[in-house]
Formats: C-alpha cells, sequence, structure tokens
C-alpha cells in the first residue's frame, strides 16, 4: 500500500522558513517525479515544485524561486521543500505527489493529474 506523510507544516511568521517533509512507503522511489503543490482557500490547487529522483531535475513556479528549494534524500524516500522568505501568499495546505519519471519534465511537472499518488496535506500559515 502507497502512503505519503506530509510533515513539518505549522504557523512561521513573514520572512521565516519552514521545512516540509514528505515520507513515502510501499512504493519503488527509482525514477519518480515528486511533485509538491499548494491549495490555497478558494483557489485551485497549484504545482510549486517538482523533482526527479533519478536526474535531481526539479522546477519551480515563479513565485517561489529563489525563496523555495526541493531536495530527496533517495535512501530514505523523502523529499523535503525548503521554505524561506516565506510571504503571508504561501499560506495554504501543501500536498506532496508521487508521480512517473517521465512526468518531470519542463513542460508536464505541473500538471497534477499525472500524479499517482497523494499525502494528505500539511497546513502552512504565514501570519505576524
Amino acid at each position: 500500500q502507497v502512503q505519503l506523510v506530509e510533515s513539518g507544516g505549522g504557523l512561521v511568521q513573514p520572512g521565516g522558513s519552514l521545512r516540509l517533509s514528505c515520507a513515502a512507503s510501499g512504493v519503488t522511489w527509482d525514477d519518480r517525479t515528486i511533485g509538491w503543490f499548494r491549495q490555497a482557500p478558494g483557489k485551485e490547487r497549484e504545482g510549486i515544485s517538482s523533482i526527479r529522483t533519478g536526474t535531481g531535475t526539479s522546477f519551480y513556479v515563479d513565485s517561489v524561486k529563489g525563496r523555495f528549494t526541493i531536495s530527496t534524500d533517495n535512501t530514505k524516500n523523502n523529499a523535503y521543500l525548503e521554505m524561506s522568505s516565506v510571504q503571508y501568499e504561501d499560506t495554504a495546505i501543501y500536498y506532496c505527489a508521487l508521480g512517473p519519471g517521465w512526468a518531470g519534465t519542463a513542460t508536464l511537472w505541473s500538471h497534477n493529474v499525472l500524479y499517482e499518488f497523494w499525502g494528505q496535506g500539511t497546513q502552512v500559515t504565514v501570519s505576524s
């Protein structure tokens, strides 16, 4: 049984930092695309970053470039999202998702329908 579990969310002040984790089990980690998505109240779910486990190739949505960093620990089947210089607009539920390796391209990575497995989400709230 495939399971993705996010952790690390919480309350953070503007300009602060947070590290989200995604632990995967019951799935092969070779040549996968890990995506981080978020959904704010009243908005559609958006892809914010992805990384391909086999190559380390990563992508970011413009709004988080230079502030967020995606990474994986392939020995533990874990993925991470380092968030820094957070802004009020970063408030959302953050989800990690697992898809096939071929989804990790510049044109495909942000399409959530390509991801087979999803975590339950973790809330990030940016507030002073």
